[in-house]
């Protein structure tokens, strides 16, 4: 029996992707924002089960995502430069996904030798997980949705499906690691059983996006065996020169970096904040039971407001919905249902950033084209996934750089003043700052009207070519 045919968008492309397409391309990031979670995670791991110094983990973090956003552009290279007739991206997948699921385990098996080779080896691992494993699948994996599909709509449907499948696996793990792991003695050895499981669903979810990804396809779901590209390859640094002179693209990396410093607040202050203003880090399992409320409406409504607002306007309410929340915190950050009241309101202001993240990135990427003739489409993820690297490091590294600079060291007694000021500087006040600087930022991005009749100069300047 003949499936329906997709037909065509609402701007006339042809569409080539069904629910399953969409649930196989989710699974690669249900992978990497596991990896993400448990990175997020580690700051409270390290010093409150390990005994490790804060500060000396949070510097350790930044200068791994500095080197690890350097190892993104190389992979972007490595990509842009694979011989014509081989696939670009989907091999990767597989080739990164199941080592990334076997670091998923040795994180957490830092060995007692001191705090000196505790910390080489958290480097090590850190450095393993993050810069190689995770990059050589996030590059070609983030590439994937520009020679998916040409339709703006099936980018964003699958946009929407990235960022649902990725967030509810990171909620579902940052729900589940402090309950689980508590119940299973709280020790380091919990939590590398937890570890096992996060593991094998990393490298299981790997291996299905492998399976149902494709970079060339028909309607009719059957593979073209050798890919085909005429674009003429840019050299690297020229490469970059372009892309910084893409004021679009530049305006995506800089909300990408912001977004995730963000990110990496809000998955590693949750635990203190539970811990050390409410006395119970149990509660974190609470909050983030809370939260699903708010990322399942955020999922499902994000898809009427892109079509009723667009992605900028969308973008512009969500970021004024994480100002007005956090100012309000300011104001109640000691009672918990305030905290969780807002907390959930900041959860749904960044649901459409991650929705709508590598939608726009595909938008500058079309511009590369508009301008310049060439869409440099690896290296233009991998330079912008380099912000986002960046951003989640220093994310990371300044909960860990704020305790450590207020002197804090791990106690089951009352706080002291100065941890819980810190705790609320990182987790209300800095976020607060990061949604205004996105608001403006955003607001400069009219790429959206344009990009339709620059679209038409290109059919056209390449049918003259021809």
């Amino acid at each position: 029996m003949s499936r329906k045919p997709l037909g065509k968008d609402k701007f006339g492309v042809q569409k080539v992707m069904r629910v399953k397409d969409y649930f196989g391309d989710a699974m690669g990031q249900f992978a990497l924002n596991s990896m993400s979670t448990v990175v997020g995670q580690l700051t409270y791991f390290y010093t409150e089960k390990v005994g490790m110094a804060a500060g000396a983990i949070a510097t350790m973090f930044i200068v791994c995502k500095i080197i690890d956003a350097f190892t993104d552009i190389i992979m972007g290279n490595i990509v842009d430069h694979t011989k014509p007739g081989k696939e670009k991206y989907r091999p990767w997948l597989l080739k990164a996904g199941i080592p990334a699921g076997i670091m998923m385990i040795l994180m957490f098996t830092v060995p007692d030798i001191g705090d000196t080779g505790k910390l080489v080896y958290a480097t090590i691992t850190n450095l393993l997980l993050t810069a190689v494993f995770y990059t050589a699948m996030a590059i070609p994996y983030n590439s994937l949705m520009t020679v998916r599909t040409n339709s703006q709509e099936e980018r964003g449907v699958m946009g929407t499906w990235r960022a649902a499948t990725g967030y509810v696996a990171g909620m579902i793990f940052a729900i589940a690691m402090i309950p689980i792991t508590n119940a299973l003695g709280g020790t380091q050895s919990a939590w590398i059983k937890f570890g096992v499981v996060m593991g094998l669903l990393v490298a299981l979810a790997s291996l299905i996006c492998y399976l149902s990804s494709r970079e060339t396809a028909t309607e009719s779901g059957t593979v073209v065996e050798e890919v085909t590209d005429d674009e003429e390859t840019v050299p690297f640094k020229e490469a970059l020169v372009k892309l910084f002179h893409n004021k679009y693209w530049v305006i995506v990396l800089v909300v990408n970096l912001i977004s995730c410093i963000i990110y990496g607040l809000s998955s590693g202050s949750g635990a203190y904040y539970c811990k050390y203003i409410f006395g119970d880090d149990n509660l974190v399992a609470v909050l983030g039971t809370i939260g699903l409320i708010p990322t399942v409406l955020g999922f499902v409504l994000v898809g009427p407001m892109i079509k009723k607002l667009g992605v900028v306007k969308t973008l512009l309410v969500s970021f004024g919905l994480g100002i007005a929340a956090n100012i309000l915190l300011l104001f109640t950050k000691d009672n918990f249902f305030c905290y969780a009241l807002f907390g959930s309101i900041n959860t749904f202001a960044t649901i459409p950033m991650m929705c709508l993240v590598g939608v726009m990135t595909a938008m500058s990427i079309d511009y590369n084209e508009y301008k310049y003739g060439v869409r440099m489409v690896a290296t233009a993820n991998s330079a912008s996934s380099f912000g986002g690297k960046v951003g989640s490091g220093i994310g990371t590294s300044l909960i860990g750089w704020i305790l450590g600079a207020v002197g804090h060291t791990a106690t089951a007694g009352a706080t002291p003043a100065a941890t819980r000021y810190a705790i609320y500087g990182f987790s209300i006040v800095l976020p607060l700052i990061f949604f205004i600087i996105m608001f403006v930022l955003v607001s400069k991005f009219d790429l959206e009207k344009t990009l339709p009749a620059m679209k038409e100069e290109v059919a056209k300047r390449k049918a003259q070519d021809q």
